[in-house]
């Protein structure tokens, strides 16, 4: 047999329920903590007293103690060990031997929200700072987050006297579970505060300026910690998960940490070299074109690129080179390419074949007025 609890609240075993109760109300007024402000074994007394009281006062648990010697449907060791919580109760005893006391407590935390942010191609490439608005909960300012209307108290738990937790007894062996009457708060809130309707938080907007590192890519991460949401009776906050999306460049691509421009380059240049303007992510610059370059070619332009994620270096700037071709000739262009054609020995191969294929022509049209 574990505690009496007959003999806590002063009834018989045969005490009627309405006996019960009233023994209760009595020593509950007697040892009440507010009454008995320091005392320490009057705080004990008032403990055991809701303890008693919760399981006298239930008529399932009250038979269940009558039969059992606890409120808990066990009738043996090996019951009591599967259905326990095998840690409290090793706590329990450490305490019980060593006349220690642990109190175990979940940091809770409240849920991570996520939001997407969408930034410029130059602003991923060097860092910048955004300013953004995220929902948001705060403290009350009218309870200041204490749940309870403005000149009211919360009442302490009856069953756990303000422990949170209740204490069952088997024999040598003790347990602690939640209270179940205040759901481990240790307190009853009779008259919730109106503004926030007792959550202690109200839904408000928040403003806040974030760090974008250089470097950075679309579906990356950002983690600002502590500005995630509140949840039900938690310590702190979850945190807020930033996503980047990177806008496309007009002009430029990214490769890792590379940047690749394409640039168009005239006939002769291409043939004779020279300096051609070419865009870069700092503005632009002045490349040389060797004699002989051929379409397609990729000039690198070192250290033009992206900053690294490790901090060291940036990575570089690959130039693509396409050969223009004029679609509109004036009439002086076209006899010098003419020119040229001939110093490369096409031009008569091209009128020769322009001579036949009139003469073909001519050949027809007479075959077909003849015959």
């Amino acid at each position: 047999m574990g505690k009496d609890y007959y003999r806590i609240l002063e009834v018989s075993p045969g005490a009627t329920d309405e006996e019960i109760k009233k023994a209760y109300r009595r020593l509950a007024l007697k040892y009440h903590p507010d009454r008995n402000p320091g005392d320490k074994k009057a705080e004990e007394m008032f403990k055991e007293i809701n303890e008693a009281y919760e399981v006298l006062g239930d008529p399932e648990k009250r038979r269940r103690y009558d039969r059992y010697g606890t409120a808990d449907n066990m009738g043996s060791f090996f019951d009591f060990g599967f259905q326990g919580n095998f840690e409290s109760v090793f706590n329990d005893l450490f305490n019980d031997f060593f006349g220690t006391q642990t109190r175990r407590q979940k940091s809770k935390k409240g849920d991570d929200l996520r939001y997407n942010l969408e930034i410029e191609f130059e602003e991923a490439v060097f860092s910048t700072e955004k300013e953004i608005e995220i929902p948001k909960e705060e403290q009350c300012p009218a309870c200041n987050g204490s749940k309870v209307e403005p000149g009211f108290q919360p009442i302490v738990c009856r069953v756990c006297g303000g422990k949170g937790q209740v204490r069952y007894t088997h024999g040598f062996f003790t347990i602690n579970r939640t209270c179940e009457y205040c759901g481990g708060e240790g307190y009853i809130i009779k008259d919730p505060c109106k503004t926030c309707k007792g959550r202690g938080f109200i839904k408000t907007k928040k403003k806040i300026k974030v760090k974008i590192p250089p470097g950075v890519e679309t579906g990356m991460r950002l983690k600002v910690r502590g500005e995630g949401a509140y949840g039900r009776g938690d310590t702190h906050p979850g945190d807020l998960y930033i996503v980047l999306n990177v806008k496309e460049h007009p002009v430029f691509e990214r490769e890792g940490d590379d940047i690749i421009v394409r640039v168009n380059v005239s006939f002769p240049t291409m043939c004779l070299g020279g300096e051609i303007d070419v865009p870069t992510i700092e503005g632009t610059t002045k490349l040389y074109i060797p004699p002989g370059t051929q379409p397609g070619k990729v000039i690198k332009i070192k250290g033009l690129g992206v900053q690294k994620h490790n901090g060291y270096g940036r990575g570089d700037q690959h130039v693509y080179l396409n050969l223009v071709v004029p679609t509109n000739l004036t009439e002086n262009q076209k006899r010098l390419i003419e020119e040229l054609s001939k110093e490369f020995g096409e031009h008569k191969e091209a009128k020769e074949k322009s001579f036949k294929d009139r003469f073909k022509d001519i050949f027809t049209c007479l075959v077909g007025f003849f015959f």
